[in-house]
């Protein structure tokens, strides 16, 4: 991969997202959280694949059979239709031509794209819910890392704002690579990411601790998919308030001997009110970079997490 010479991040998008009329019944299914707000942070790349392996628009559509694990995607009026190999045999291709996006956002449902409980029909009376779209399947098991969500989940802000910050992790971590990863590089990486992990998950914030420690004594390359496997799934563990809390109360740590007692009194009740839902996140972050301007600690002010736009969790 080569460094990204975009301006905006690039993310695939089911092109039906994005107004784009593909659809079996030839409309659209235009969201406008992604058209409105998104499309300016992101330098989208559509994908319809039904479209692209050859079926018409408008086209009587499909839907998934049989197995669970490996369901086929044939025609709704003639199941002997089966486009299940051109769906797959694209996805793999397609997998390995967007190897410079971030991030993929997938239309809910569809059994080509969709993520989670697609439904699979057993018979006309039998339906599972559990299934996969047969292309998302394909750029998800080639690119395991590579953030992925559903549009309808993008409108719970917890939800939208843990994918948005998984990919700009990821888009940071792809440019690290294409400029030549080091273990400086790394270790630098690790460093300015510590509080965003551990306002995720603990276990993985203590655990790659002691693991980036011992860099010097691994093999780079194979530590590195190791450390952002970790990190990655670290990531993608909900944040809550009492982990921010915490994250809260190690930052007010660093600038405790510089506030006088009135100060130290606000900065406590302020995160107490935090913790019972009395005030934003927003609120703290906003008062801590303040310390931190007029108290500079440079480990603090190289974190990502004090820059991070953070939803009311």
């Amino acid at each position: 991969m080569t460094a990204n010479s975009h301006n905006k991040i690039q993310v695939g998008i089911s092109s039906c997202l994005l107004g784009h009329k593909v659809r079996f019944d030839a409309q659209h299914k235009e969201q406008r959280l992604i058209t409105g707000k998104l499309v300016n942070k992101f330098d989208f790349v559509p994908v319809c694949p039904e479209v692209a392996i050859g079926l018409g628009v408008p086209r009587t559509p499909i839907h998934l059979v049989g197995d669970q694990h490996e369901p086929r995607a044939v025609n709704v009026r003639d199941e002997s239709i089966d486009v299940s190999e051109k769906l797959i045999e694209f996805g793999l291709q397609k997998a390995q031509q967007l190897d410079t996006i971030s991030g993929y956002i997938f239309k809910k449902g569809s059994p080509s794209c969709g993520l989670f409980n697609v439904k699979i029909y057993k018979s006309k009376t039998s339906v599972l819910s559990g299934g996969m779209g047969l292309y998302a399947r394909q750029i998800t098991n080639k690119n395991p890392l590579l953030p992925v969500e559903e549009e309808g989940r993008l409108s719970d802000p917890v939800l939208r704002h843990n994918f948005l910050q998984r990919v700009e992790v990821y888009h940071r971590w792809q440019l690290l690579n294409a400029d030549g990863l080091s273990k400086n590089g790394l270790v630098q990486f690790h460093t300015r990411h510590k509080f965003m992990l551990l306002a995720h998950c603990e276990f993985t914030y203590r655990s790659l601790g002691p693991l980036v420690a011992q860099l010097g004594r691994n093999d780079l390359p194979t530590f590195a998919q190791e450390y952002i496997t970790m990190l990655m799934s670290g990531l993608q563990k909900p944040t809550s308030r009492g982990k921010q809390t915490n994250v809260l109360e190690h930052l007010a740590g660093f600038i405790k001997g510089d506030l006088d007692r009135h100060d130290k009194q606000e900065m406590r009740q302020l995160i107490e009110r935090y913790r019972e839902g009395d005030v934003p996140l927003e609120a703290l972050l906003t008062l801590l970079r303040h310390y931190f301007r007029k108290f500079p600690r440079r480990y603090v002010l190289q974190q990502y997490y004090l820059n991070d736009v953070c939803p009311e969790v």
